[in-house]
């Protein structure tokens, strides 16, 4: 592993972080080192990790005290600041280290039952009162805090190094450890981190006071210094020895499964399995609890899911214990997709989430009664998916979270197989497991995070660059949702993209052509594993007598304001059976399908026709769960409506802009908000379909009934 440690880099980055803040030099210096831990996934991924620094600060009263400055749960290591360290007074803390390293004054048991709640208020009741802007951002301490303060070294670092957890999770795993790093790194059995985790270490480093860091069993790594480039530096060797140790042994060839004769497509299988891993809200709604995929495949990871011991090494458990709160303990396995076969397949995804939900309430019902602990069960669905032939899927109620559990899959998949090369992959018993995944100070990290009404959900717009379709991805983000926006221009796809944030997956695509739909939906299910809701947006006012009008004006007319229409329902409907957990399709019709102006045929009467597909779909589709329902909007400014044709239909009525578009019973003028807000409650309403709403002020003459 390369040490990226630049003293020049050091230096503009505390003076950057110093010139701006009240911070301490040496937690600037700690963040720089932190964040080059950070940025090296095999040292730590998304949350994981920890650092530390011992330092003397000023309370809010002048008081000085000998502060440790620690990085709060949860946080990323990669995008850490110094406003993400919590502050806690050594004194009390370190006079826990005498009272706890005796061994007979307090029984393993007992550590092992102190309670979060004790934990946490320990903590608190240590925290300290900065004079500048960090206290504005306290955040919660991080669990492994007594380990850091139980400590003395000034810097300490801990990381979830994958080349660690290679050789540490073995049944051999201190013997090997020992081996590679030898007598400069002490060896921690595996406990649960807290209390009793920082007593160990302690016990530990006592017996070697020159050692330069720790191994904790099936957990991390742990290095110190009495300089923050020194800690960083012994973790870089450190791994960088554990490597080359793995390297020496080489790469194990494990035998492969007999694949079918042609793989059903990662944009089949996705939504097969995408509809599989769901629980209903409520019983009888069909309306689910849904979760976002995120694909991932390469040699190695193909490597690992045709193993014919997937099986077996898949449901040893997981590298270390701060990934089972995100991906829980064991992945789901299911068989390799045969594309002669999809139904077969859907059947067999089924059983194995089925099979996956029984063997994980079972566990949790046993655990429970062996720990005593009173907890209630999360939900029994798997978070990764190995699909021999093809790859991984990792699941979240978003696309980042689904992306954070593909990430960890990944590194799991191959640090497996080094270890099965090395010798045996081991991990933690199902019951430290389960006192790792049920402990609220574990859980607290995931609780943070807030999910709204369209969390998990998929959501595609057409016509989503400007006007309506804009609108209408916006107020669906704005609740949750992962969007695909299509539209004809890259430029104007991006500009759109850039406002919705986050992660849009933006694509070009020309409605009037079936090929292109077909790929915009097989990308969609690549990408996120599906769709759930479709907005088919797009439209023209194409104008012309309909006496004179050209056949060839009034089909093309038809292509975009009806056929169009059509085809992005007919592929949706495609993808939505094969999740089997319905879907909503939702039409932008037009006021013209039941009003029609003069001169406007060839725009009316496609959308005439519009009007009727929703229904149709209603009434062929309801049985799939599938509700479909419209919105007849009017005086909309958009592409079709345009600056100039308000200016000259208000002009030919005599009236003033405001005036024409406000020309409702209501006199308000309606805008394209209104109409996406309309979008977004017909998504809601789980008992409505073949209905149109009307969006436009009030017009009598285009009222339905």
């Amino acid at each position: 592993m390369q040490n990226f440690w630049n003293d020049a880099d050091l230096e503009r980055s505390v003076k950057e972080q110093c010139s701006s803040t009240e911070m301490p030099t040496e937690l600037a210096e700690l963040v720089y080192a932190s964040r080059l831990l950070g940025s090296e996934s095999s040292l730590v991924m998304h949350g994981g990790g920890n650092t530390s620094v011992k330092c003397e600060l000023v309370d809010m009263v002048g008081n000085r005290a000998d502060v440790l400055l620690i990085k709060a749960s949860g946080v990323d290591l990669s995008r850490v600041s110094g406003c993400d360290y919590t502050p806690l007074r050594l004194g009390p803390l370190r006079k826990l280290v005498e009272l706890f390293s005796r061994n007979d004054l307090v029984s393993e048991e007992a550590l092992r039952r102190f309670s979060s709640k004790e934990f946490k208020h320990l903590l608190l009741l240590n925290m300290f009162s900065l004079t500048d802007h960090m206290a504005e951002h306290r955040l919660t301490p991080s669990i492994e805090t007594l380990l850091h303060a139980f400590l003395p070294h000034r810097f300490i670092l801990h990381t979830h190094s994958f080349a660690l957890l290679t050789l540490s999770n073995q049944p051999d795993g201190d013997k090997l450890c020992r081996e590679t790093l030898g007598e400069n790194f002490g060896s921690v059995p595996y406990i649960k981190p807290g209390l009793g985790l920082a007593r160990s270490a302690a016990i530990v480093y006592e017996e070697n006071p020159e050692m330069k860091g720790l191994v904790l069993q099936k957990h991390g790594l742990v290095t110190f210094g009495a300089t923050a480039r020194e800690a960083y530096s012994r973790m870089i060797e450190a791994v960088s020895t554990l490597e080359e140790r793995i390297a020496v042994a080489g790469r194990k060839s494990f035998p492969s499964v007999t694949l079918p004769k042609e793989l059903a497509s990662v944009e089949v299988t996705a939504p097969v399995i995408r509809g599989a891993c769901v629980d209903e809200k409520a019983p009888g709604t069909r309306e689910y609890h849904q979760f976002i995929l995120d694909f991932r495949t390469s040699p190695a990871i193909l490597d690992y899911v045709n193993s014919t011991d997937l099986a077996a090494m898949s449901q040893k458990g997981a590298m270390t214990p701060d990934f089972i709160i995100r991906t829980k303990n064991r992945p789901l396995v299911v068989p390799a997709p045969d594309a002669a076969d999809i139904p077969g397949f859907k059947a067999a995804v089924h059983e194995a989430v089925q099979r996956y939900r029984e063997e994980y309430t079972n566990y949790f019902h046993a655990q429970q009664e062996a720990s005593d602990m009173r907890v209630t069960m999360l939900d029994p669905l798997p978070r990764v998916v190995l699909v021999p032939g093809l790859g991984l899927f990792g699941l979240g109620k978003s696309a980042a979270l689904a992306a954070v559990n593909a990430d960890i899959a990944t590194g799991t998949a191959l640090a497996i197989l080094d270890a099965e090369s090395v010798g045996t992959f081991e991990s933690i018993s199902d019951r430290e497991a389960f006192e790792i995944e049920y402990w609220d100070m574990e859980q607290a990290k995931m609780t943070k995070v807030h999910h709204d009404v369209f969390a998990g959900k998929i959501v595609m717009v057409t016509g989503a660059a400007s006007g309506i379709g804009l609108a209408t991805a916006k107020a669906f983000r704005q609740k949750g949702a992962e969007l695909v926006i299509l539209d004809l221009t890259r430029d104007a796809l991006e500009r759109a993209a850039e406002e919705l944030g986050g992660n849009v997956l933006a694509l070009t695509c020309d409605v009037t052509s079936r090929a292109e739909i077909r790929l915009a939906f097989d990308t969609a299910c690549r990408r996120f594993g599906g769709v759930d809701i479709i907005v088919s947006n797009v439209g023209a006012a194409i104008q012309g007598r309909i006496g004179e009008v050209s056949d060839d004006l009034l089909r093309k007319s038809f292509e975009l304001n009806f056929f169009s229409h059509q085809s992005i329902a007919q592929d949706a409907v495609r993808v939505m059976k094969l999740q089997g957990t319905g879907g909503v399709l939702l039409f932008n019709v037009s006021k013209q399908a039941v009003n029609p102006g003069p001169d406007f045929g060839p725009y009316g009467l496609p959308k005439a026709a519009t009007l009727f597909l929703v229904r149709q779909y209603a009434l062929d589709h309801g049985r799939d769960g599938i509700r479909s329902n419209g919105i007849n909007a009017d005086r909309i400014r958009s592409g079709l409506l345009t600056e100039e044709m308000i200016k000259a239909r208000s002009t030919a009525r005599g009236l003033s802009e405001k005036e024409y578009m406000a020309g409702n019973l209501l006199q308000l003028e309606v805008t394209a908000e209104d109409v996406a807000e309309a979008f977004v409650h017909l998504a809601l309403e789980i008992r409505t379909t073949g209905s149109i709403t009307t969006v436009d002020g009030g017009n009598i003459a285009a009222a339905l009934r």
